[in-house]
Protein backbone atom coordinates (compact mmCIF):
# COMPACT_ATOMS: atom_id res chain seq x y z
CA UNK A 1 0.00 0.00 0.00
CA UNK A 2 1.12 3.54 -0.74
CA UNK A 3 -0.06 6.61 1.16
CA UNK A 4 -1.95 6.04 4.44
CA UNK A 5 -5.71 5.88 3.87
CA UNK A 6 -7.94 8.83 4.65
CA UNK A 7 -10.85 6.52 5.46
CA UNK A 8 -11.25 2.90 6.52
CA UNK A 9 -14.19 0.77 5.42
CA UNK A 10 -15.09 -2.47 7.16
CA UNK A 11 -17.14 -5.54 6.50
CA UNK A 12 -19.52 -6.12 9.42
CA UNK A 13 -20.07 -9.78 10.31
CA UNK A 14 -16.80 -11.52 11.05
CA UNK A 15 -14.80 -8.29 10.87
CA UNK A 16 -16.25 -5.84 13.36
CA UNK A 17 -18.88 -7.98 15.06
CA UNK A 18 -19.03 -11.63 16.07
CA UNK A 19 -22.69 -12.04 15.17
CA UNK A 20 -22.59 -15.83 14.86
CA UNK A 21 -24.52 -16.53 18.10
CA UNK A 22 -27.54 -14.45 17.07
CA UNK A 23 -27.47 -15.69 13.48
CA UNK A 24 -27.17 -19.32 14.58
CA UNK A 25 -30.11 -18.87 16.93
CA UNK A 26 -32.19 -17.58 14.02
CA UNK A 27 -31.20 -20.54 11.84
CA UNK A 28 -32.08 -22.98 14.58
CA UNK A 29 -35.49 -21.35 15.03
CA UNK A 30 -36.19 -22.01 11.36
CA UNK A 31 -35.08 -25.61 11.86
CA UNK A 32 -37.40 -25.93 14.85
CA UNK A 33 -40.29 -24.65 12.72
CA UNK A 34 -39.70 -27.68 10.50
CA UNK A 35 -39.37 -30.12 13.36
CA UNK A 36 -35.63 -30.47 12.95
CA UNK A 37 -32.92 -30.47 15.63
CA UNK A 38 -30.37 -27.66 15.90
CA UNK A 39 -27.29 -27.74 13.68
CA UNK A 40 -23.87 -27.87 15.28
CA UNK A 41 -22.85 -24.30 16.10
CA UNK A 42 -19.34 -24.66 14.65
CA UNK A 43 -20.77 -25.63 11.24
CA UNK A 44 -23.00 -22.56 11.16
CA UNK A 45 -20.30 -20.23 12.47
CA UNK A 46 -17.90 -21.20 9.68
CA UNK A 47 -20.20 -19.81 6.97
CA UNK A 48 -21.55 -16.67 8.67
CA UNK A 49 -19.54 -14.33 6.43
CA UNK A 50 -21.06 -15.99 3.37
CA UNK A 51 -24.52 -14.87 4.45
CA UNK A 52 -27.92 -16.20 5.37
CA UNK A 53 -28.23 -18.32 2.26
CA UNK A 54 -25.06 -20.19 3.17
CA UNK A 55 -26.32 -20.74 6.70
CA UNK A 56 -29.60 -22.12 5.35
CA UNK A 57 -27.67 -24.38 2.98
CA UNK A 58 -25.89 -25.87 6.00
CA UNK A 59 -29.16 -26.13 7.92
CA UNK A 60 -31.25 -27.59 5.10
CA UNK A 61 -28.85 -29.47 2.79
CA UNK A 62 -31.69 -31.58 1.41
CA UNK A 63 -33.68 -28.53 0.25
CA UNK A 64 -33.11 -27.20 -3.24
CA UNK A 65 -32.11 -23.57 -3.77
CA UNK A 66 -35.67 -22.36 -4.35
CA UNK A 67 -36.93 -24.02 -1.17
CA UNK A 68 -34.13 -22.50 0.89
CA UNK A 69 -34.74 -19.09 -0.69
CA UNK A 70 -38.32 -19.27 0.58
CA UNK A 71 -36.95 -19.68 4.11
CA UNK A 72 -34.71 -16.61 3.93
CA UNK A 73 -37.33 -14.00 4.91
CA UNK A 74 -38.26 -16.03 8.00
CA UNK A 75 -34.60 -16.44 8.93
CA UNK A 76 -33.99 -12.70 8.57
CA UNK A 77 -37.11 -11.88 10.59
CA UNK A 78 -35.99 -14.12 13.44
CA UNK A 79 -32.52 -12.59 13.32
CA UNK A 80 -33.99 -9.08 13.29
CA UNK A 81 -35.75 -9.82 16.57
CA UNK A 82 -32.39 -10.14 18.35
CA UNK A 83 -29.67 -8.37 16.38
CA UNK A 84 -27.29 -7.79 19.24
CA UNK A 85 -28.57 -10.05 22.01
CA UNK A 86 -25.48 -12.26 22.08
CA UNK A 87 -23.32 -10.67 19.40
CA UNK A 88 -20.08 -9.07 20.60
CA UNK A 89 -17.37 -6.85 19.16
CA UNK A 90 -14.24 -8.75 18.18
CA UNK A 91 -11.20 -8.29 20.37
CA UNK A 92 -9.34 -5.09 19.53
CA UNK A 93 -12.10 -3.59 17.38
CA UNK A 94 -13.31 -1.13 20.00
CA UNK A 95 -9.77 0.20 20.47
CA UNK A 96 -9.26 0.36 16.70
CA UNK A 97 -12.40 2.41 16.13
CA UNK A 98 -11.53 4.69 19.04
CA UNK A 99 -8.07 5.25 17.53
CA UNK A 100 -9.60 6.11 14.16
CA UNK A 101 -11.92 8.61 15.83
CA UNK A 102 -9.03 10.14 17.78
CA UNK A 103 -6.94 10.54 14.63
CA UNK A 104 -9.78 12.02 12.62
CA UNK A 105 -9.86 9.10 10.20
CA UNK A 106 -13.40 8.49 9.05
CA UNK A 107 -14.65 4.91 9.05
CA UNK A 108 -17.67 3.17 7.65
CA UNK A 109 -19.25 -0.17 6.89
CA UNK A 110 -19.87 -1.95 3.60
CA UNK A 111 -21.66 -5.25 4.16
CA UNK A 112 -23.79 -7.74 2.27
CA UNK A 113 -26.19 -7.80 5.22
CA UNK A 114 -29.47 -6.01 4.36
CA UNK A 115 -29.09 -2.35 5.18
CA UNK A 116 -31.93 -2.26 7.70
CA UNK A 117 -30.45 -5.11 9.71
CA UNK A 118 -26.98 -3.61 9.48
CA UNK A 119 -28.27 -0.32 10.85
CA UNK A 120 -29.87 -2.23 13.71
CA UNK A 121 -26.50 -3.74 14.59
CA UNK A 122 -24.78 -0.36 14.33
CA UNK A 123 -27.39 1.17 16.62
CA UNK A 124 -27.09 -1.76 19.02
CA UNK A 125 -23.40 -1.04 19.52
CA UNK A 126 -23.83 2.73 19.73
CA UNK A 127 -22.03 3.48 16.49
CA UNK A 128 -24.70 5.54 14.71
CA UNK A 129 -23.02 8.91 15.10
CA UNK A 130 -19.51 7.52 14.62
CA UNK A 131 -20.03 5.50 11.44
CA UNK A 132 -19.51 7.90 8.53
CA UNK A 133 -21.17 5.72 5.89
CA UNK A 134 -23.14 2.47 5.84
CA UNK A 135 -23.85 0.51 2.69
CA UNK A 136 -25.82 -2.73 2.88
CA UNK A 137 -26.29 -5.65 0.56
CA UNK A 138 -29.60 -4.26 -0.70
CA UNK A 139 -28.60 -0.58 -0.87
CA UNK A 140 -27.76 -1.03 -4.54
CA UNK A 141 -28.73 -3.64 -7.12
CA UNK A 142 -25.34 -5.32 -6.67
CA UNK A 143 -23.33 -6.52 -3.71
CA UNK A 144 -19.84 -7.87 -3.01
CA UNK A 145 -17.82 -9.25 -4.76
CA UNK A 146 -19.11 -6.61 -7.18
CA UNK A 147 -17.23 -3.38 -6.35
CA UNK A 148 -20.31 -1.19 -6.63
CA UNK A 149 -21.05 -0.90 -2.92
CA UNK A 150 -17.45 0.05 -2.13
CA UNK A 151 -17.45 2.64 -4.89
CA UNK A 152 -20.77 3.98 -3.61
CA UNK A 153 -19.35 4.32 -0.09
CA UNK A 154 -16.38 6.29 -1.43
CA UNK A 155 -18.69 8.55 -3.41
CA UNK A 156 -20.69 9.22 -0.24
CA UNK A 157 -17.46 10.13 1.56
CA UNK A 158 -16.20 12.23 -1.35
CA UNK A 159 -12.93 10.30 -1.71
CA UNK A 160 -11.23 8.23 -4.39
CA UNK A 161 -11.28 4.44 -3.88
CA UNK A 162 -7.51 4.38 -3.70
CA UNK A 163 -7.62 6.70 -0.68
CA UNK A 164 -9.63 4.21 1.38
CA UNK A 165 -8.71 0.91 3.01
CA UNK A 166 -11.12 -2.02 3.14
CA UNK A 167 -10.95 -4.63 5.90
CA UNK A 168 -12.85 -7.90 5.52
CA UNK A 169 -12.77 -11.55 6.48
CA UNK A 170 -14.09 -13.18 3.31
CA UNK A 171 -12.71 -13.70 -0.19
CA UNK A 172 -15.58 -11.64 -1.61
CA UNK A 173 -14.39 -8.66 0.43
CA UNK A 174 -10.92 -8.80 -1.07
CA UNK A 175 -12.24 -9.40 -4.59
CA UNK A 176 -14.54 -6.37 -4.29
CA UNK A 177 -11.74 -4.15 -3.02
CA UNK A 178 -9.41 -5.24 -5.81
CA UNK A 179 -12.08 -4.55 -8.44
CA UNK A 180 -12.68 -1.12 -6.90
CA UNK A 181 -8.97 -0.24 -6.93
CA UNK A 182 -8.95 -0.08 -3.14
CA UNK A 183 -6.19 -1.42 -0.84
CA UNK A 184 -7.40 -4.27 1.35
CA UNK A 185 -6.68 -6.14 4.56
CA UNK A 186 -7.77 -9.74 5.10
CA UNK A 187 -8.93 -10.18 8.70
CA UNK A 188 -7.79 -13.52 10.10
CA UNK A 189 -10.00 -13.23 13.17
CA UNK A 190 -13.20 -13.73 11.17
CA UNK A 191 -15.17 -16.74 9.98
CA UNK A 192 -13.68 -19.32 7.63
CA UNK A 193 -14.49 -22.79 6.40
CA UNK A 194 -11.88 -25.52 6.37
CA UNK A 195 -9.66 -25.00 3.36
CA UNK A 196 -10.11 -21.22 3.18
CA UNK A 197 -6.68 -19.58 3.03
CA UNK A 198 -6.77 -15.77 3.35
CA UNK A 199 -3.08 -15.62 2.44
CA UNK A 200 -4.07 -16.69 -1.08
CA UNK A 201 -6.84 -14.14 -1.57
CA UNK A 202 -4.53 -11.41 -2.87
CA UNK A 203 -5.10 -8.86 -0.11
CA UNK A 204 -2.49 -6.14 0.31
CA UNK A 205 -2.10 -7.10 3.95
CA UNK A 206 -3.18 -9.91 6.26
CA UNK A 207 -3.92 -9.05 9.89
CA UNK A 208 -4.17 -11.53 12.75
CA UNK A 209 -5.60 -8.93 15.15
CA UNK A 210 -7.59 -5.73 14.71
CA UNK A 211 -4.81 -3.68 16.31
CA UNK A 212 -2.56 -4.42 13.33
CA UNK A 213 -4.73 -2.25 11.09
CA UNK A 214 -3.37 0.77 12.95
CA UNK A 215 0.05 0.07 11.47
CA UNK A 216 -1.15 1.39 8.10
CA UNK A 217 -2.79 4.54 9.43
CA UNK A 218 -1.37 8.06 9.79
Amino acid sequence: MGQPPVAVLFDLDGTLVDSAPDLARAANRVLADHGRPPVDYARLRAVVSKGGRAMLAVSFPDFDEAAREALLPVFLRYYGEGLADESVIFDGVDALLAALDARGVRWGIVTNKPEGLARGVVDGFGWRTRCAVLVGGDTLATRKPDPGTLLHACAQLGIAPGDALYVGDDLRDIEAARAAGMPSVAALWGYREDGDDPHRWGADRVAAHASEVLEWLP
